[in-house]
């Protein structure tokens, strides 16, 4: 059998072919406007539920960003909808029919999926986590960035961005709920006097105090924590605002560092002796 080409009609295929672009076009950008106007829509909605209800910062984003996920997946699931049923002709009532057939089968296949949501889930109903928490499960520690349907993402300090499925989220450890506590160890030598060295911390620490609003109570000196090899450890302890700890910390190292040095007061570290043998 011999076709000929003379009897093909390319100008209405390249027509055909043109009105199914120009509709897949104007179906994606409809897609791209929505999904702009609802995506501020829900953030202007939560910025004023955030000042008006009360709910704090870090739990506004957690909702905010969920519910902008959820409305990502249900436009993507209308737009597949559209495409098909406007570009390709297909018949989609027949395929929605049988989704739920095909959707127990693969449905044995997904009980991951279905844990990650469940437990997502759990997490935002008891309020374990919000956005800007700092936390440690799955064996990361990092700030969280966000909670998903399926993950949940959290910064680590060095940067990286572990993505995290919520269903391997089985302990967590929030370390950003109510006051943190900064603790300090110094040590000093055997040789100087300790009442000293305690009277001149206690000192530098009123003097932080007095200056840095992000400490909620002391910084006080407790005492003696420790005998060591060369050195007695001395203790201070302060309650801080969440994650301003390692802040004070390191203002209180340098502080206490300084002021021992102009005490007189020997910080002590390891000495190595040389012996030369002469004949």
């Amino acid at each position: 059998m011999v076709f000929d080409l003379s009897d093909i009609d390319f100008y209405a295929i390249l027509t055909a072919l043109g009105i199914l672009l120009l509709k897949l076009i104007v179906i994606l950008i409809v897609y791209a406007i929505v999904k702009s106007i609802g995506s501020k829509i829900i953030t202007r909605a939560f910025a004023r539920a955030s000042q008006k209800q009360g709910i704090s910062p870090g739990r506004a984003k957690t909702l905010e960003k969920l519910t902008v996920n959820i409305f990502t997946y249900a436009l993507i699931f209308f737009l597949v909808i559209m495409v098909l049923e406007n570009v390709f002709a297909v018949e989609t009532t027949a395929i929605l029919a049988g989704a739920g057939v095909v959707g127990l089968a693969i449905g044995f296949g997904a009980q991951g999926i279905v844990s990650d949501v469940v437990t997502g889930f759990f997490l935002l109903l008891e309020k374990q986590v919000d956005v800007d928490d700092y936390v440690t499960t799955a064996g990361f520690s990092g700030i969280v960035e966000e909670v998903g349907l399926r993950t949940t993402k959290i910064r680590d300090f060095d940067g990286s961005l572990h993505y995290v499925p919520n269903r391997e989220i089985s302990n967590l450890t929030n370390h950003s709920r109510g006051n943190m506590r900064a603790l300090i160890d110094i040590g000093i030598s055997y040789d100087d006097n300790i009442d000293q060295a305690i009277e001149v911390m206690q000192r530098v620490c009123e003097q932080i105090a007095a200056e840095d609003e992000s400490i909620i109570e002391g910084p006080n000196v407790i005492g003696v924590q420790g005998l060591g090899a060369s050195d007695v450890v001395i203790r201070i302890i302060a309650k801080t605002e969440n994650m301003q700890q390692w802040a004070v910390e390191r203002k209180l190292r340098k502080t206490l560092k300084e002021a021992l040095d102009a005490n007189g007061i020997e910080i002590p570290f390891p000495h190595q002796v040389y012996i030369e043998k002469k004949d």
